[in-house]
Protein backbone atom coordinates (compact mmCIF):
# COMPACT_ATOMS: atom_id res chain seq x y z
CA UNK A 1 0.00 0.00 0.00
CA UNK A 2 1.56 3.45 -1.03
CA UNK A 3 1.40 6.07 1.19
CA UNK A 4 1.89 10.08 0.76
CA UNK A 5 3.66 12.13 3.24
CA UNK A 6 4.04 16.26 3.07
CA UNK A 7 7.89 16.65 2.33
CA UNK A 8 7.96 18.92 5.52
CA UNK A 9 8.89 15.84 7.45
CA UNK A 10 11.31 14.92 5.48
CA UNK A 11 14.94 14.17 6.44
CA UNK A 12 16.18 16.59 3.40
CA UNK A 13 14.01 19.34 4.61
CA UNK A 14 15.26 18.90 8.11
CA UNK A 15 19.10 19.34 7.66
CA UNK A 16 18.33 22.46 5.23
CA UNK A 17 16.26 24.17 7.95
CA UNK A 18 18.85 23.29 10.57
CA UNK A 19 21.16 24.61 8.38
CA UNK A 20 19.40 27.88 8.44
CA UNK A 21 18.99 27.40 12.31
CA UNK A 22 22.69 27.32 12.88
CA UNK A 23 23.22 30.49 10.76
CA UNK A 24 20.87 32.91 11.97
CA UNK A 25 22.35 31.73 15.82
CA UNK A 26 25.90 32.71 14.24
CA UNK A 27 24.53 35.77 12.43
CA UNK A 28 23.04 36.97 15.51
CA UNK A 29 25.50 36.66 17.88
CA UNK A 30 28.68 37.76 15.65
CA UNK A 31 27.07 40.70 13.96
CA UNK A 32 23.50 41.79 16.06
CA UNK A 33 24.85 42.27 19.62
CA UNK A 34 25.97 38.75 21.18
CA UNK A 35 22.63 37.35 21.43
CA UNK A 36 21.49 33.43 20.51
CA UNK A 37 18.33 33.92 18.58
CA UNK A 38 17.34 30.19 19.07
CA UNK A 39 18.98 29.22 21.80
CA UNK A 40 16.46 30.74 24.48
CA UNK A 41 18.22 29.34 27.18
CA UNK A 42 21.45 31.45 26.94
CA UNK A 43 19.54 34.38 26.68
CA UNK A 44 17.67 33.44 29.70
CA UNK A 45 21.04 32.75 31.37
CA UNK A 46 22.39 35.90 30.25
CA UNK A 47 19.42 37.80 31.33
CA UNK A 48 19.40 36.54 34.81
CA UNK A 49 23.35 37.05 34.98
CA UNK A 50 23.07 40.55 34.17
CA UNK A 51 20.16 41.02 36.69
CA UNK A 52 22.11 39.38 39.71
CA UNK A 53 25.66 42.12 38.54
CA UNK A 54 22.38 44.90 38.39
CA UNK A 55 23.20 45.25 34.70
CA UNK A 56 19.93 46.55 34.36
CA UNK A 57 20.19 48.42 30.92
CA UNK A 58 21.20 45.16 29.47
CA UNK A 59 18.26 43.04 30.79
CA UNK A 60 15.99 44.55 27.47
CA UNK A 61 18.69 43.30 25.06
CA UNK A 62 17.84 39.66 26.29
CA UNK A 63 14.23 40.08 27.76
CA UNK A 64 12.72 40.95 24.46
CA UNK A 65 14.01 38.02 22.09
CA UNK A 66 12.45 35.98 24.64
CA UNK A 67 9.27 37.16 24.11
CA UNK A 68 9.58 37.09 20.73
CA UNK A 69 10.01 33.48 20.66
CA UNK A 70 7.16 33.05 22.50
CA UNK A 71 4.91 35.07 20.51
CA UNK A 72 6.50 33.19 17.33
CA UNK A 73 4.97 29.93 19.06
CA UNK A 74 1.38 31.45 19.23
CA UNK A 75 1.16 32.69 15.62
CA UNK A 76 2.40 29.23 14.17
CA UNK A 77 -0.26 28.08 16.25
CA UNK A 78 -2.17 30.10 15.03
CA UNK A 79 -1.42 29.61 11.76
CA UNK A 80 -1.62 25.75 12.00
CA UNK A 81 -5.11 26.16 13.44
CA UNK A 82 -6.43 28.59 10.46
CA UNK A 83 -4.79 26.97 7.73
CA UNK A 84 -3.96 23.03 8.29
CA UNK A 85 -7.30 22.50 5.71
CA UNK A 86 -5.60 24.37 2.86
CA UNK A 87 -5.16 22.25 -0.60
CA UNK A 88 -3.64 25.01 -2.32
CA UNK A 89 -0.53 25.31 -0.30
CA UNK A 90 0.80 23.75 2.92
CA UNK A 91 0.44 25.75 5.89
CA UNK A 92 4.06 25.22 6.43
CA UNK A 93 5.06 26.79 3.36
CA UNK A 94 3.07 29.65 4.53
CA UNK A 95 5.11 29.58 7.36
CA UNK A 96 8.90 29.59 5.27
CA UNK A 97 7.15 32.80 3.37
CA UNK A 98 6.54 34.35 6.85
CA UNK A 99 10.30 33.59 7.29
CA UNK A 100 11.26 34.83 4.46
CA UNK A 101 9.96 37.94 4.53
CA UNK A 102 11.21 38.92 8.01
CA UNK A 103 14.45 37.87 7.46
CA UNK A 104 14.67 40.38 4.33
CA UNK A 105 13.95 42.85 6.29
CA UNK A 106 16.66 42.20 8.93
CA UNK A 107 19.28 42.12 5.73
CA UNK A 108 18.59 45.84 5.44
CA UNK A 109 18.57 47.07 8.95
CA UNK A 110 21.80 48.53 10.09
CA UNK A 111 24.04 47.59 12.83
CA UNK A 112 24.06 49.30 15.76
CA UNK A 113 20.87 50.48 17.01
CA UNK A 114 18.62 48.40 14.86
CA UNK A 115 20.45 45.12 16.31
CA UNK A 116 17.66 44.55 19.00
CA UNK A 117 15.24 45.13 16.38
CA UNK A 118 16.72 42.28 14.31
CA UNK A 119 16.86 39.43 17.19
CA UNK A 120 13.50 40.57 18.04
CA UNK A 121 12.76 39.62 14.42
CA UNK A 122 15.33 36.48 14.09
CA UNK A 123 14.02 34.84 17.37
CA UNK A 124 10.34 35.38 16.24
CA UNK A 125 11.50 33.52 13.16
CA UNK A 126 12.51 30.70 14.75
CA UNK A 127 10.37 30.27 17.05
CA UNK A 128 7.86 29.83 13.79
CA UNK A 129 10.66 27.32 12.42
CA UNK A 130 10.66 25.29 15.53
CA UNK A 131 6.78 25.41 16.28
CA UNK A 132 5.83 24.41 12.46
CA UNK A 133 8.67 21.69 11.72
CA UNK A 134 8.42 19.18 14.55
CA UNK A 135 8.52 16.46 13.12
CA UNK A 136 11.34 14.61 11.01
CA UNK A 137 10.70 11.29 9.50
CA UNK A 138 8.76 10.21 12.65
CA UNK A 139 11.02 11.52 14.98
CA UNK A 140 10.28 14.58 17.45
CA UNK A 141 13.34 17.01 16.48
CA UNK A 142 13.93 20.72 16.73
CA UNK A 143 15.59 22.68 14.07
CA UNK A 144 16.60 25.50 15.14
CA UNK A 145 18.22 24.31 18.81
CA UNK A 146 20.59 21.04 19.99
CA UNK A 147 20.00 19.66 23.23
CA UNK A 148 17.31 17.48 23.31
CA UNK A 149 18.45 15.98 20.01
CA UNK A 150 22.25 15.53 21.35
CA UNK A 151 19.78 14.13 24.51
CA UNK A 152 17.28 12.05 22.54
CA UNK A 153 20.13 10.94 19.53
CA UNK A 154 22.63 9.54 22.18
CA UNK A 155 19.57 7.45 23.80
CA UNK A 156 18.51 5.95 20.75
CA UNK A 157 22.49 5.32 20.06
CA UNK A 158 22.76 3.61 22.96
CA UNK A 159 19.19 1.36 23.01
CA UNK A 160 20.34 0.65 19.62
CA UNK A 161 23.75 -0.55 20.18
CA UNK A 162 22.09 -2.31 23.73
CA UNK A 163 19.58 -4.27 22.37
CA UNK A 164 20.94 -4.57 18.65
CA UNK A 165 17.94 -2.52 16.93
CA UNK A 166 18.61 -1.07 13.74
CA UNK A 167 15.59 0.92 13.97
CA UNK A 168 16.93 2.89 17.14
CA UNK A 169 20.49 3.44 15.63
CA UNK A 170 18.84 4.70 12.32
CA UNK A 171 17.02 7.17 14.71
CA UNK A 172 19.76 8.01 17.00
CA UNK A 173 22.00 8.78 13.28
CA UNK A 174 19.03 10.97 11.92
CA UNK A 175 19.15 13.04 15.14
CA UNK A 176 22.87 13.64 14.90
CA UNK A 177 22.30 14.26 11.13
CA UNK A 178 20.55 17.58 12.53
CA UNK A 179 23.20 18.71 14.79
CA UNK A 180 25.90 18.33 12.20
CA UNK A 181 23.96 20.45 10.36
CA UNK A 182 23.33 22.59 12.62
CA UNK A 183 27.08 22.89 12.46
CA UNK A 184 27.28 23.50 9.30
CA UNK A 185 24.98 26.57 9.30
CA UNK A 186 26.85 27.48 12.59
CA UNK A 187 30.10 27.82 10.11
CA UNK A 188 28.31 29.13 6.90
CA UNK A 189 26.75 31.49 8.86
CA UNK A 190 30.27 32.49 10.60
CA UNK A 191 31.96 33.06 7.64
CA UNK A 192 29.42 34.50 5.51
CA UNK A 193 28.79 36.95 8.07
CA UNK A 194 32.20 38.28 8.36
CA UNK A 195 32.37 38.45 4.56
CA UNK A 196 28.91 40.19 3.98
CA UNK A 197 27.83 41.71 7.45
CA UNK A 198 24.66 42.28 7.93
CA UNK A 199 23.00 41.12 4.58
CA UNK A 200 24.52 38.05 5.08
CA UNK A 201 21.20 36.80 6.20
CA UNK A 202 19.83 36.49 2.82
CA UNK A 203 21.69 33.60 2.59
CA UNK A 204 19.56 32.01 4.67
CA UNK A 205 16.61 33.16 2.79
CA UNK A 206 17.63 31.52 -0.37
CA UNK A 207 17.94 27.78 1.88
CA UNK A 208 14.15 29.11 3.03
CA UNK A 209 13.13 29.44 -0.59
CA UNK A 210 14.89 25.97 -1.57
CA UNK A 211 12.91 23.75 1.36
CA UNK A 212 9.72 26.38 -0.23
CA UNK A 213 9.94 24.69 -3.32
CA UNK A 214 10.58 21.20 -2.15
CA UNK A 215 7.86 21.27 -0.21
CA UNK A 216 5.62 21.52 -3.41
CA UNK A 217 7.04 17.71 -3.73
CA UNK A 218 5.36 14.86 -2.14
CA UNK A 219 6.99 11.43 -0.95
CA UNK A 220 5.30 8.47 -1.90
CA UNK A 221 6.12 5.51 0.54
CA UNK A 222 5.61 2.07 0.58
CA UNK A 223 3.92 0.41 3.55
Amino acid sequence: MKKVKQMSESLLLGIILAIVGGFLDAYTYIIRGGVFANAQTGNIVLLGINLAEGNFSNVIQYLIPILAFALGVLIAEAVKQKLKVNHLIHWRQIIIVFEMVFLLVCAFIKGGNGDTVVNVIVSFVCALQVESFRIIDGNTIATTMCTGNLRSGTEQLFLGIKNRDKTSVKKGLIYYSIIAAFVVGAVIGAVLTRLLDVKAVLVACAFLLIAFLLMFKQRTLIN
